[in-house]
């Protein structure tokens, strides 16, 4: 009977059951929260996170993804352990911020162009703000000092790095299988045609991206029209989905405060920030990034502590990326196979490994 009242599905049924009636109880701050949800989607996500998603979509039918793929596979795989491919989803996932890197990992993945285990390092260090946030927004907007970006910058993103760095130790029996197949296949193409060797040295490492870019077009076969067609509809399906959990978030938020369950989960954590020295008021700021992190760096931004602790916290918040952005990962992944967890465990080590930065690096790059 314990068994089965602890399951998860027994226990996400019964929280569902709870939110829903926290919304029949105050309904007017259900309407209030949801507008406000919807108001973040529409004025800031949408437009900053769809032109993104449809150029990705235009990018893979194009076959640019393929011809930096085989331009930077030198260098990531070394590093990383992934394939060049992975190249193009960091940049892209760096420039766009979240959660574009798990929507190109899980396209990469629908083509078979990544592993499982190469899919699951992608993701994990490709989850970061976009730089208009961290500047326009966190820095200048919250903070109002865009003289802290140096070293926000530094911590968020070369955190991130870390990340991807201590991530190639993922997985590595999944690896070493298919390294074995990707051999196999190698000498079984050799020995049909001998001067495959010779002939794949003459060319330039230019030259094959572009073969290989060219390849992917005529792969893919669709003109224009229809891949922009499909580019567009792909990209509002996913803003769609996207929408959906800001809504979502917003409004579960709402009623957990008026419960008092976001208070005293805030006084915890200020005793526990007490024991350990940390600013108490920072508190605040850690458990509205733990569901937010628009809201957990408005927190950060407005706390009344050292500006120091203060970047740090928000440099907490940026890299955990808040349980909203959590859902829309895990909605992705979903299409996929796969883990969470690898993901999970990621975002909590680049929360503290950025933390730990931004005290690091406070006396070069700090203000």
């Amino acid at each position: 009977m314990l068994r089965v009242f602890f399951h998860p599905l027994s226990i996400t049924a019964f929280v569902a059951f709870f939110i829903a009636l926290l919304m029949a109880i105050y309904p007017t701050e259900t309407l209030h929260s949801s507008l406000r949800g919807l108001s973040i989607w529409w004025e800031v996500l949408f437009p900053a996170l769809f032109p993104f998603f449809v150029i990705s979509e235009l990018l893979l039918g194009f076959g640019i993804v393929h011809f930096f793929g085989k331009l930077l596979d030198p260098f990531m795989r070394p590093l990383f352990r992934l394939p060049g491919i992975g190249g193009f989803v960091v940049t892209m996932g760096y420039i766009s911020g979240y959660p574009v890197g798990a929507r190109l990992t899980a396209q990469l993945w629908a083509q078979k162009l990544i592993t499982r285990a190469e899919g699951e390092r992608l993701v994990a260090f490709t989850t970061t703000s976009d730089p208009i946030f961290l500047i326009g927004a966190v820095s200048v907007g919250f903070f109002q000092n865009v003289s802290i970006v140096p070293v926000l910058a530094a911590a968020h993103y070369g955190g991130g790095l870390l990340i991807g760095f201590l991530m190639r130790f993922h997985d590595t029996k999944s690896d070493s299988e298919t390294l074995s197949r990707e051999r196999d296949a190698q000498h079984d193409n050799q020995s049909r045609s001998p001067m495959l060797k010779v002939k794949r040295l003459s060319h330039s490492r230019i030259a094959l991206a572009l073969r290989s870019m060219h390849e992917a077009r005529l792969l893919d076969g669709r003109r224009l029209g229809r891949l922009l067609q499909d580019s567009v509809q792909s990209a509002l399906k996913l803003m769609i989905v996207v929408g959906g959990l800001v809504v979502f978030f917003s409004v579960v938020m709402e009623m957990l405060t008026h419960v008092g369950l976001v208070e005293l989960l805030t006084e915890m954590l200020r005793l526990l920030f007490g024991m350990l020295g940390l600013p108490i008021p920072l508190a605040d700021a850690a458990i509205f990034g733990l569901f937010e992190v628009t809201l957990g760096a408005r927190a950060s931004g407005t706390s009344e502590t050292l500006l120091m602790h203060a970047v740090a916290m928000a440099a907490w918040v940026l890299s955990w990326s808040g349980l909203s952005v959590h859902a829309q990962i895990a909605s992705l992944l979903s299409r996929t196979n796969l883990r969470y967890a690898p993901f999970l465990i990621a975002r909590l080590l680049h929360g503290f490994i950025a933390m730990g930065l931004v005290y690091l690096l406070w006396g070069w790059l700090g203000p």
